[in-house]
């Protein structure tokens, strides 16, 4: 298949004026005496991305300006180079030219027609850039010999949407240097993240509100129909009219909130695209070949999740590079080629994006699982032995748990699978691990499309409303609690002839609940947690709802099982269920 450059070079000129306009303004900050080490490393990432991103594409003045930008501000963050407003207006002027660059780039969307690079302010960043060997004002004079004068003022900060692609031919010459700014329309806003955040609860706020309103509505059909047969024409007519009311803000909200939860999705292309490269640099240090393929990146995540699954992404590759794939020696001899074969991927599965990264390396070698298991004193050697082949991959997920003899760069540590599967249920998502000796394993990691909303199970214990993430709930069935069994002091209940541990939810949340309250029947809800499956006993099934997640005040977050709050469409407030945290708090043993 042919490789799309196009797409990838209206990428580049997003993230080129992106980096661009937080090199003015971090260059606006030094200027003003507000900036830090950790500012002047912030710009120096800022300049390497685009040398590196443009290098890939073979940019080649944009390459050569960005380079020695790198260069000028390594030397401030090493403490080699001390800024001046002198070395500030060069900075300016090289952002500046890399902005007309990346311009004439996305006028022409040809890196053949990419104007050269200004060689004088190469030279004169070339020469800011070495330690300085005598007073500050040499910088100032290697600054304004070469370079005309540059303008006071930062580069805008308000960067211009990219220009649409047209034919090579129409590349626009380089503005001079000397020319005055030029205004343009900017068709993108900034955003911070936290203004985003305020706006999707208030979108809650709405959805709440309507949800008022179509209980209002509830309320005076209940009426009517207690009237019977006659009643008021007035309240016939205010009924009609309210009803077409709630079905028209209710448009209008399901618009607004499938609006308001877009301006957060970022596509995965974010964390997917270094994936490559990042093999390739990890399989060079342990001296292994290794080829990573990538799929699915452009499917859009809220832009929390993104944040939050860099972090289990890296862990995963490591592992696959380090442990997964063997050296080319150990691969001929085991008939593979010499180069190990590492795939990304991602597709959408309704409301929730699945994850898959597999390799085609050793696999797990389950028996050495189970002998660290018996070793660290988890388990028995007969318990161990008993292990079926899925529970033994389970035991990775353990704090601490390592089958590797060393320790190394990159793992061996025992803790990059525990952090991955921390991170995977705090998004209320899941984390499978499914290998084959000789073969090659695969991870599937399964989390929703955004945390703003969830689905849910409602349930009701007593007067209270709970809300079960659909992500953990397996089954739903109504029991005969006589029927329930006891085994090494845990109650159970037998479910297609296996036993299952068997909780009262309401013993735990509810205030006032009796511990020895006989319960004679009740609804029990199966949850999936990891590779165990856990009976919860609830009063009342509510169903299935959507529901607009809120964090906990201050003085509630951290509270063991509970992961946040909602409002029920009565008005009533609903606590969402962290199933994991809420076992390890209140369960003895499971």
């Amino acid at each position: 298949m042919a490789l799309d450059l196009q797409k990838f070079i209206l990428r580049f000129i997003e993230e080129a004026r992106e980096h661009l306009g937080r090199l003015g303004e971090g260059l606006a900050q030094l200027d003003a005496g507000h900036s830090d080490r950790e500012g002047v490393n912030a710009l120096f990432r800022s300049a390497h991305t685009i040398k590196g991103s443009s290098r890939m594409l073979r940019l080649a003045s944009i390459t050569a300006v960005a380079h020695q930008v790198e260069e000028v501000l390594g030397s401030l963050r090493e403490g080699s180079q001390t800024y001046t407003p002198a070395l500030g207006q060069l900075l300016y002027r090289a952002v500046d030219h890399l902005a007309a660059l990346v311009d004439a780039l996305a006028q022409s969307g040809n890196a053949a027609s990419l104007p050269p690079a200004d060689e004088a302010l190469c030279q004169a960043l070339a020469q800011a850039g070495q330690p300085a060997t005598g007073p500050q004002e040499e910088v100032g004079q290697v600054a304004a010999s070469p370079v005309p004068a540059a303008p006071p003022q930062a580069a805008p900060v308000a960067i211009p949407a990219p220009a649409p692609l047209v034919g090579p031919g129409a590349a626009p010459a380089v503005a001079p240097a000397h020319a005055p700014p030029q205004l343009q329309a900017a068709q993108t806003v900034r955003v911070r993240l936290d203004k985003l955040d305020g706006l999707v609860k208030l979108m809650g706020e709405v959805v709440a509100s309507h949800a008022r309103l179509r209980q209002r509505l509830a309320d005076i059909q209940a009426l009517l129909r207690e009237l019977g047969e006659a009643p008021p024409p007035a309240l016939l007519v205010f009924e009609r009219q309210l009803k077409d009311d709630v079905q028209a803000q209710e448009g209008l909200m399901h618009e607004l909130h499938d609006k308001t939860l877009v301006m957060r999705m970022l596509a995965l292309a974010i964390v997917f695209e270094p994936a490559a490269r990042l093999v390739r640099e990890l399989a060079r240090s342990v001296g292994k070949e290794v080829e990573c393929q990538v799929s699915g990146s452009e499917i859009e995540l809220d832009r929390q999740l993104i944040d939050q699954l860099a972090d289990p992404i890296i862990h995963l590759i490591r592992n696959a590079v380090d442990h997964g794939i063997e050296p080319p020696e150990v691969r001929r001899a085991a008939g593979k080629p010499a180069q190990g074969h590492v795939q990304l991927s991602a597709r959408q599965d309704g409301g929730w994006v699945v994850i898959e990264l597999s390799d085609d390396g050793a696999g797990i070698a389950l028996q050495a699982v189970r002998d660290k298991a018996v070793k660290k004193g988890l388990l028995s050697a007969d318990k161990a032995a008993a292990l079926s082949d899925q529970e033994a991959i389970d035991l990775i997920f353990l704090p601490g748990f390592s089958t590797s003899s060393m320790i190394t760069d990159l793992s061996g540590r025992g803790v990059g699978m525990d952090v991955v599967k921390t991170k995977i249920s705090q998004l209320n998502g899941s984390i499978n691990i499914y290998s084959t000796k000789g073969q090659g394993s695969k991870i599937v990691i399964k989390v929703p499309l955004t945390l703003a909303i969830m689905p849910t199970l409602m349930v009701m214990l007593g007067n209270q409303a709970f809300a079960f993430p659909l992500v953990n709930v397996n089954e739903i069935f109504h029991l005969d609690l006589s029927r329930t069994n006891v085994v090494d002091g845990q109650e159970v209940v037998i479910v297609r002839d296996k036993a299952l541990p068997l909780f009262y939810l309401k013993r735990w949340l509810v205030s006032g609940a009796s511990f020895d309250e006989q319960q004679r029947e009740g609804h029990v809800v199966i949850l999936t947690v990891g590779s165990q499956r856990i009976g919860f006993v609830v009063d009342q099934l509510v169903g299935q709802e959507e529901v607009v997640i809120k964090p906990l005040g201050k003085m509630l977050q951290g509270t063991p099982g509970m992961s946040g709050a909602t409002i029920t469409g009565d008005g009533r407030i609903a606590l969402i269920l962290d199933v994991p945290s809420m076992l390890k708090r209140y369960a003895r043993r499971i």
